[in-house]
């Protein structure tokens, strides 16, 4: 019996042209973390679950795949975070510090899935690194690095938003708060999920806290205006508590780096509702939303935290980074249509047909198009024309090469232009020249519509 072909729930599985605008958005992630002097780094998909799971259980190992192999106890990574740790921990000796990474993998996580959430799925991070120390000026740096990736992706309409957790710190402790500090940044952090009526009474019925209290929090966390204005804004509170003052000094470097650094006012906004609902962030988090779609959530996250590899080695390793799901910021994109039709996907820049049966010719023309950083394949089966150009259709090729008896005789080649239908006769590096300044210029489109 023929077993029935199928892809499991929470996985994606692309068609061919859907995997070449997937690869192209990965490209432009690692030509722009490279343009930030990122090292590219690979870690393995399946670690040892005591050095995954050495920070503790909870949720993490409720949804982590986890098998045994003989007598070793294995774990599926669940994200790129914990295996940095790891290795930063395993080869401290061996790197600079600070030590910039960026990684583009897949992580896995045995959760329901659903819409937009899966089981398998692509995870671009950068991380930056110190020993001991690491200065503002790199927290003040990653809204130009998800800036310049954005714009490069074909995004124009974006938002990073931007806040510090020393600041909430700050100010819970001068309200008597600081016990209930994270559990006030988890629910606060559902705001825009759920609205500031229910937070409210979250904050009322979970953690007992007193309606006046519950409206202070809100007052805060609703402090709008620009960027200038909302800091002016809290200058009012400076001197209440130290913790506050330092994240307000760090707002205030974050923010003034902004120009210089290249990124518009426009796509930058302070937001105090921005909490990230992690312990593991200390200082500037970060999270980047698409007004035109809210739906979609944050496409880019992350923050500063004091100790990465606290669980492996006895020295501080603060840091900064940030993540964005690519597996389902292109599942939205997808499904909301913002996937550009003009980026090519075809798997080569020009198809070669011979039409008689002497193939040599066909090689040599090959031959010459790839030494020319041409994308070439050579179509030798032996199918009728209308076959042929039916096949260099369904693959997207802009053009075909024809190799018909008249082009051997003349010593030249019959390039087609497969979008005009156009058709000359061409020596092999004419036709060169005209193909290569075609891609240049079709690839320069950007993957996601503006």
């Amino acid at each position: 019996m023929k077993v029935k072909p199928r892809t499991l729930s929470g996985f994606m599985e692309l068609l061919p042209e859907d995997q070449m605008k997937m690869e192209r958005m990965m490209q432009i992630l690692r030509d722009t973390y490279s343009l930030f002097a990122f090292y590219p780094l690979d870690t393995p998909v399946i670690e040892a679950s005591d050095v995954l799971l050495a920070k503790g259980g909870g949720e993490t190992e409720k949804q982590i795949y986890r098998f045994q192999k003989g007598d070793s106890d294995l774990s599926l990574r669940f994200d790129l975070t914990v295996p940095l740790a790891k290795y930063v921990a395993a080869h401290y000796g061996d790197l600079a510090f600070p030590f910039r990474r960026y990684q583009i993998g897949k992580v896995y996580r045995g959760e329901r899935a659903q819409r937009g959430r899966f089981r398998e799925f692509y995870q671009a991070d950068i991380d930056v690194i110190g020993d001991g120390s690491l200065d503002i000026i790199n927290e003040a740096e990653i809204p130009a690095i998800i800036y310049t990736a954005f714009t490069r992706l074909g995004l124009r309409r974006f938002q990073i938003k931007v806040n510090n957790r020393k600041l909430l710190n700050g100010f819970y402790a001068m309200n008597g708060m600081s016990e209930k500090a994270s559990d006030i940044m988890r629910i606060v952090d559902k705001m825009d999920k759920i609205g500031e009526v229910k937070v409210k009474q979250m904050l009322i019925d979970e953690l007992q806290m007193r309606p006046y209290k519950a409206e202070n929090v809100l007052d805060f966390m609703a402090i709008r205006g620009s960027n200038a204005e909302i800091i002016e804004r809290l200058e009012s509170f400076r001197g209440m508590d130290a913790t506050f003052d330092q994240g307000l000094d760090e707002l205030r470097i974050v923010t003034g780096h902004l120009a210089a650094f290249g990124v518009p006012e426009e796509n930058f906004a302070v937001d105090l509702r921005i909490a990230r609902g992690l312990d593991y962030y200390t200082g500037t988090v970060y999270e980047t939303e698409l007004p035109d779609y809210p739906e979609i959530g944050s496409v880019c996250s992350g923050g500063r935290y004091d100790n990465l590899a606290e669980y492996y080695i006895d020295r501080p390793l603060p840091g900064v980074g940030i993540s964005i799901g690519l597996t389902r910021l292109f599942y939205v994109l997808q499904e909301q249509k913002l996937l550009s039709d003009e980026l090519p996907t075809a798997p080569c820049d020009v198809l070669v047909i011979p039409m008689t049966k002497e193939l040599g010719p066909a090689v040599t023309a090959a031959t010459a198009f790839r030494s020319a950083g041409i994308r070439c394949q050579i179509y030798a089966e032996n199918r009728k024309f209308k076959a042929k150009m039916s096949y260099a259709d369904r693959i997207g090729v802009p053009f075909a090469v024809l190799l018909g008896e008249d082009e051997l005789a003349k010593g030249l080649l019959s390039l087609k232009n497969m979008e005009t239908g156009e058709q000359l006769l061409l020596t092999a590096e004419e036709a060169a020249g005209i193909i290569s300044e075609a891609v240049q210029k079709k690839n320069s489109a950007a993957p996601i519509r503006g």
